[in-house]
């Protein structure tokens, strides 16, 4: 066997490039972070931490077709999860139809085929919408997938006041980092805005948007990076919104956020304190938000994505659990734990109970959640916090200084930096600049995947969604079909029209994904990519 290599010293700079000191003092360290509950909330947004309910857990989950990505979802609520994140495959993602040829290698591969009303009606069956918080990865159709469940909770009986849950609906760092965008940008602005807006009238539980930069951080950034691009595309979002006549005081009150947690644990615990405060000030400061709701950064986290790695894979079950803990250090509302075998495979129930499973030993028996913000008063922990609020509101200068979120994005810069960013990432990884156990450093020459289940989509998936499709398409009132979709084009060309009324009024119609998709590309467009070098 060939000699195990040895990591390199990781050296003295957290990722985001900040300098440790050997030791931090008292006198380091800045001053009283205040109480959690209260402005600018360093320290978490509620008073209480933990103590009044765990954060929600839910696994990020859905394969194939939505009978079984229903039966997964009976199992892991079953085995405790506290609410539902549905991943829907790439061609729900990006507006086609599984009977598209673009779209048929794809059909349940990286989630579960949503294409109309009848395949969420199956997705949620026997579940009760009204007692579950249900969370949608969906963005270029995230307005359609709203639509739809909404149309779905209206056929099923259940009051959409009743509501709870997200939708990421984050269109902007699409365009920075992941890729499954449809239209231009300022149409998908719109989009995003109505979907808000409305939601804000009709579904008051709901949060309409999850301003995530996960992404980002997967695709090759910093911690400090991560937070800054995600806060821009945020103040985005707040100007369109007010633009439209939203009132920030309310608006502002369900807009939440989404990031990746990694392994340098106090780092992590260190951004999600600074982006707390950054927040609250630039929602009391910059607009004048006087609700102490409407300041509050609400945030789910998952643990896991480009931090775990295929080779060795059962040491993705230990970072994923300091990813957990730096998340509940960190004060997240809603944790999605990585199982360890995805770097290579959709989990097997095993392996998603054992991610599961994590979360529920760190609130149950690790006591980490006993007490608010149990690293506040550190040192270090409250000199690392300033250092990171400094280090993202550099960023955030930048990104203002360019023209903002927008500006930055339609011209590919924001794109650019990620990129950069990611290389030297995958440079410092390859020349073991920075150690990953079991990938540059304490390898085996036999160290193959890891023994047990093996996750085998069912082959005849595919087929049974294209029958299904084909089905609900001869027994649909094809002409109500038309007409839907017809209204939805006559107020997509008014600027000042909200088109979620419409896109609901589609749904109940059965009109497809990729109908509606269709109709709105007409008048739209799509985007195109930027390229800079």
């Amino acid at each position: 066997m060939s000699a195990t290599p040895r990591p390199r010293d990781p050296g003295s700079h957290v990722p985001s490039g900040i300098e440790v000191p050997v030791v931090v003092t008292r006198e380091m360290s800045g001053g009283d972070p205040g109480a959690p509950g209260v402005y600018p909330f360093t320290r978490g947004i509620f008073a209480d931490g933990f103590r009044g309910r765990y954060w929600t857990m839910r696994q990020y989950s859905g394969f194939g077709t939505a009978e079984e990505s229903n039966q997964r979802y009976r199992f892991l609520l079953g085995q405790g999860q506290t609410g539902l994140s549905v991943a829907l495959d790439l061609p729900t993602q990006i507006g086609l139809d599984p009977s598209d040829p673009m779209a048929r290698p794809e059909i349940g591969k990286v989630g579960v085929s949503l294409s109309n009303l009848s395949e969420m009606e199956i997705l949620f069956d026997g579940i009760d919408l009204g007692a579950i918080s249900t969370s949608f990865t969906i963005n270029g159709t995230a307005a359609i997938i709203y639509a739809m469940y909404l149309a779905c909770a209206d056929k099923l009986g259940v009051a959409r006041e009743r509501l709870t849950g997200t939708i990421q609906n984050d269109i902007l760092k699409e365009y920075v980092a992941r890729g499954t965008w449809i239209f231009p940008v300022r149409p998908s602005m719109r989009l995003i805005a109505d979907s808000i807006l409305y939601s804000n009238r009709v579904t008051p539980r709901f949060n309409p948007i999850s301003i995530a930069g996960a992404h980002a951080r997967d695709a090759g950034c910093t911690a400090a990076e991560e937070i800054a691009y995600t806060l821009a595309n945020g103040l985005a979002y707040v100007d369109e919104l007010r633009r439209r006549g939203g009132d920030a005081d309310h608006f502002a009150r369900r807009l939440s956020f989404f990031f990746y947690v990694h392994m340098d644990l106090f780092e992590e615990v260190a951004k999600f304190r600074a982006a707390r405060r950054i927040w609250a000030r630039a929602m009391r400061e910059r607009y004048g938000i006087i609700d102490p709701k409407a300041q509050m950064f609400r945030f789910g986290v998952v643990c896991g994505g480009s931090s775990l790695v295929a080779p060795q894979p059962y040491n993705n079950a230990i970072r994923v659990s300091i990813e957990t803990m730096a998340a509940v250090m960190g004060g997240a509302q809603s944790i999605f734990t990585c199982a360890y075998d995805e770097p290579f495979q959709i989990p097997t129930e095993f392996s998603a109970e054992l991610a599961l499973r994590t979360q529920q030993i760190i609130a149950y028996e690790s006591g980490i959640g006993r007490t608010v913000d149990p690293l506040g008063g550190s040192y270090y922990v409250e000199w690392l916090t300033d250092r990171m609020e400094e280090k993202i509101e550099g960023i955030m200068r930048e990104v203002e200084e360019y023209g903002g979120a927008v500006a930055a994005i339609e011209d590919g810069w924001m794109q650019l930096r990620v990129a950069r960013r990611a290389h030297q990432r995958k440079l410092d990884i390859d020349s073991g600049a920075t150690p990953v156990v079991g990938l540059n450093c304490f390898t085996r020459d036999d160290q193959a995947q890891a023994p047990g289940e093996v996750f085998a989509l069912d082959p005849q998936a595919s087929t049974r969604v294209l029958e299904k499709l084909a089905a609900i398409r001869d027994r649909r009132d094809n002409a109500a079909v038309e007409h839907s979709l017809a209204k939805l084009a006559e107020a997509a060309v008014k600027d000042d029209e909200n088109l979620l009324p419409y896109l609901v009024d589609c749904c109940h119609a059965y009109a497809t994904v990729g109908e509606i998709v269709q109709r709105l590309k007409q008048l739209w467009g799509e985007f195109r990519e930027p390229v800079r070098l």
